[in-house]
């Protein structure tokens, strides 16, 4: 039991916090309580040792560690996935650290939380963003507790409390998706704007199978089986640019049956790849970037960018005197090998060698997007804007240079206007269900785990699966049929031949 103490004109509660501890009751500032009678103290002390008991405050001293200070000591304490460390440390760096790193455990209050929480929401955050910090903040002040540093967890949120707009408070925005035409058709565009077949192949692999993004940068080409794609690993993109190995999300392996026509395009890509291994993981992967190898991220001394802003010129013109464009005054071009020799700059890699794979944003922001919405997004200091085509042969070819825009004849239209990479896994569910596929199967397809009862009770079986295939190729012949009907031919080579086969 706690007890009471004599000091002087006042009286102070003392309660046992372990083994030979008896610390003071103490204020969240950690100073010592001045009771003014004896009961008031036992009752201040009892209540202390209780928490204790609970799992309270062991030490009032070590609740004035920072928040900071305390941050840190848990994220080294963390063994968990490369990707889920790296959310993490971004979430703490950016949105948590900025607000309580300064403050005492002792002294953050849901009343700090909730303002943190409003002022996150009024500089335009999305509210599944806030709830993940939040998550993170929660997770964070709940091992304080444990560790004896705070009493209760001041961003843990009480049920029944705050405003109510619905039946789901969290409700999110509508997902856009679209239909096997949609998908055809970004996928003959995203070809054009690559200008090979692999993206018309990935892209038609992304809606045909609900693959996530990092399950088909990891697809090795020993994976693509006669049962189907076997998805075995990812490739997360890390923020130092590596491309980190793992095991796909939630662990979920799976074979992914795939109908006929698509394990056709699958096995000639196979083919088309070259037959050594990526230089970063040792393997062979079945698609590759599509663009030239960035070494900036790796590289060390100067850039391409010092070596303008040294001779005042644009980078542009740097990189026409280092190819040799004669476009450049000679009195420029001097300037230019004089900043190049005084900063010792040296090339990356040489042009013409495609990087290993592709980058999430640079596919999804100058592929991916504009092939379904018909526009570049705005990247500074360039304003959103079409993409400019010659319009013959059907859809229209991509102008690229310097007067794009003055030699164009035409711009797409959207196909489906905020659709992304993502969208497609929601689409093929969608298509999955109109075609009738049990749960079950859509589960294993998709990766998922349904942990209810009446899931163990369900198996799936090759009558299942092989009416799936056939719808999923249903689909496929009907969005054929549609694009032929727009234009007999492509300028993409591969869809070009599978119109030809069909018409044949």
């Amino acid at each position: 039991m706690g007890f009471a103490e004599k000091r002087g004109d006042y009286w102070r509660g003392r309660f046992k916090a372990g083994p030979g501890k008896y610390p003071t009751v103490a204020d969240a500032a950690g100073r010592p309580v001045r009771f003014r009678s004896r009961r008031e103290a036992e009752q201040a002390a009892n209540d202390a040792e209780a928490k204790v008991r609970a799992g309270g405050v062991v030490d009032p001293v070590a609740g004035r560690m920072t928040f900071g200070a305390y941050a840190n000591l848990w994220y080294r304490r963390q063994d968990l996935a490369a990707s889920t460390m790296q959310n993490y440390r971004r979430r703490l760096e950016e949105h948590l650290l900025p607000t309580f790193e300064d403050e005492q455990l002792l002294a953050i209050t849901r009343d700090a939380v909730a303002g943190w929480e409003r002022a996150e929401r009024k500089a335009g955050y999305a509210d599944a963003s806030i709830r993940s910090w939040r998550a993170l903040l929660h997770l964070i002040l709940a091992d304080a507790v444990e560790d004896g540093l705070i009493a209760v967890n001041p961003a843990a949120k009480r049920k029944g409390r705050g405003r109510r707009t619905g039946r789901s408070v969290h409700r999110a925005a509508e997902k856009t998706i679209t239909t096997a035409l949609g998908v055809l058709l970004i996928a003959e565009r995203a070809a054009l704007l690559s200008g090979r077949d692999d993206e018309f192949v990935a892209v038609l692999t992304l809606g045909f199978t609900g693959m996530r993004w990092g399950e088909l940068v990891g697809l090795e080409t020993r994976y693509v089986r006669p049962a189907g794609v076997r998805v075995e690993w990812q490739l997360y993109e890390l923020d130092n640019g590596l491309l980190h190995r793992c095991p796909p999300k939630d662990e979920s392996r799976r074979t992914v049956a795939v109908p006929p026509w698509l394990l056709a395009l699958l096995t000639d890509q196979v083919a088309a790849r070259p037959a050594g291994p990526c230089p970063c993981h040792g393997r062979r992967y079945l698609f590759g970037g599509y663009r030239a190898v960035n070494g900036s991220a790796g590289q060390s001394g100067s850039r391409l960018v010092d070596v303008a802003r040294r001779a005042g010129v644009g980078v542009g013109t740097v990189s026409a005197v280092l190819n040799d464009r004669p476009v450049v005054a000679v009195p420029t071009r001097a300037r230019v090998l004089a900043a190049v020799a005084e900063l010792g700059y040296v090339r990356g890699a040489p042009a013409g060698v495609l990087a290993a794979h592709w980058r999430r944003n640079g596919f999804a922001t100058w592929l991916f997007q504009p092939a379904a919405t018909g526009r570049y997004p705005r990247k500074a200091p360039h304003p959103a804007r079409p993409v400019p085509v010659l319009a013959d042969p059907w859809p229209g070819v991509p102008v690229r240079g310097r007067g794009a825009v003055g030699r164009a004849e035409a711009c797409w239209l959207p196909v489906a206007a905020g659709l992304t990479p993502h969208g497609l896994r929601h689409s093929y569910k969608t298509m999955m269900i109109e075609l009738g596929t049990p749960a079950t199967l859509m589960d294993a397809q998709m990766g998922h785990e349904d942990g209810s009862v009446q899931a163990r009770y369900s198996h799936v079986t090759s009558g299942m699966t092989g009416r799936l295939l056939d719808g999923l190729s249903g689909l496929w012949s009907a969005a054929l049929d549609a694009r032929r009907a727009l234009s007999p031919q492509s300028p993409v080579a591969v869809l070009d031949r599978l119109l030809g086969e069909e018409t044949q």
